[in-house]
């Protein structure tokens, strides 16, 4: 078992009984609040450009046409505070996501962004995230993001880990318009 799986099964061990007990009540909020399906699930592009299935919240209405749906209300809280992507907390249990890496993209995106912006083929390279360096950044379209994912990607460590980790905390509890330290625009 690679230091990275045991520091995310280490970690994911002990915040598991809160991370059980969030993720039940909020799905009985969605259920509640917009009914069934209370989970969405995507496929999506990790490792070695493998395709697997992520886990979120539900937060848009279902109309059957993509176009039209819209986040519901409880939806864009979610958002906002990040808790939509608890149960990939499931993915990383599953070894197909860490808790820190580059977000994982659909598969369109993951063609179309590698073939725009070089530096997005880096993130491939390891195992895709729920939080990672772009998103405690504020980074803002593709070319920052590809930038500070081929950053992480190439310099990452335990140390840098638990630094995104706790950044990823402070942005989502004072919400993330306010949240970041650092801001990169595109």
């Amino acid at each position: 078992m690679s230091p990275k799986r045991w520091f995310d099964l280490t970690l994911l061990a002990a915040a598991s009984p809160i991370a059980t007990l969030a993720i039940s009540l909020l799905a009985a909020l969605v259920w509640l609040a917009d009914g069934r399906p209370i989970f969405f699930r995507q496929v999506r592009v990790g490792r070695g450009r493998r395709p697997f299935r992520i886990w979120k919240l539900r937060t848009m209405t279902c109309e059957p046409e993509e176009h039209a749906r819209r986040p519901t209300r409880l939806g864009g809280w979610l958002r906002h505070r990040g808790l939509d992507e608890l149960p990939q907390l499931i993915n990383v249990l599953a070894g197909e996501m860490s808790l820190v890496g580059p977000r994982p993209l659909t598969p369109a995106d993951a063609g179309r962004l590698a073939a725009d912006h070089a530096a997005f083929e880096d993130r491939f390279h390891v195992a895709p995230g729920i939080t990672g360096l772009a998103q405690v950044c504020g980074a803002r379209g593709a070319a920052p993001t590809a930038q500070l994912d081929a950053e992480y990607a190439r310099t990452r460590s335990a140390a840098m880990d638990l630094g995104i980790l706790l950044r990823t905390v402070w942005i989502n509890v004072v919400g993330k318009r306010r949240g970041f330290w650092n801001r990169v625009r595109s």
